[in-house]
């Protein structure tokens, strides 16, 4: 009960910043107990999130002093595959979880995921004051920048 109180706490001190997804298998799974009697939770995941998980993880020790957060990074498909074997408490996502792997965690850990979404990615386009191109349209970022753009030179846009 004291890991699931403090598990709780945790999300609540993390949804006030976070900018990607969290998953949690539930409470009272991995706690540990580290050489200095700590619960231990175990957080894997995402790069995008993990200097910030990082900072969640030191500053969540004025919420709760008896509660140790161990935060690592490789992806957010590592850290989902952690949660489905059942070695992370806790995986920051930049994506949903798919309906297979939400499965296999309920097959392999017998708890049951829970999405906490926190947060937003965004992209922010600038155009210096000095290039001659004056507005870009979304459908114009989507062929510059998508999987599958035609657009690769300014040229394109309209600029000599």
């Amino acid at each position: 009960m004291k890991q699931k109180k403090s598990l709780y706490r945790l999300f609540l001190t993390l949804s006030a910043a976070s900018v990607l997804l969290i998953f949690s298998p539930g409470c009272g799974g991995r706690g540990g107990s580290p050489k200095d009697g700590k619960t231990l939770i175990q957080n894997a995941g995402s790069d995008t999130i993990v200097n910030l998980a990082q900072a969640w993880a030191e500053a969540y020790v004025t919420v709760d002093a008896t509660v140790s957060v161990e935060v690592s990074g490789g992806g957010s498909g590592t850290g989902i595959a952690a949660l489905i074997n059942g070695t992370t408490d806790i995986a920051n996502c930049s994506r949903s979880m798919k309906a297979s792997e939400i499965q296999k965690a309920k097959t392999n850990t017998n708890k049951d995921p829970k999405k906490h979404i926190v947060g937003m990615d965004a992209l922010a386009v600038y155009v210096h004051k000095d290039n001659p191109l004056n507005e870009i349209t979304i459908g114009q970022l989507g062929q510059i920048f998508g999987e599958d753009g035609g657009i690769t030179k300014w040229s394109q846009l309209g600029i000599e």
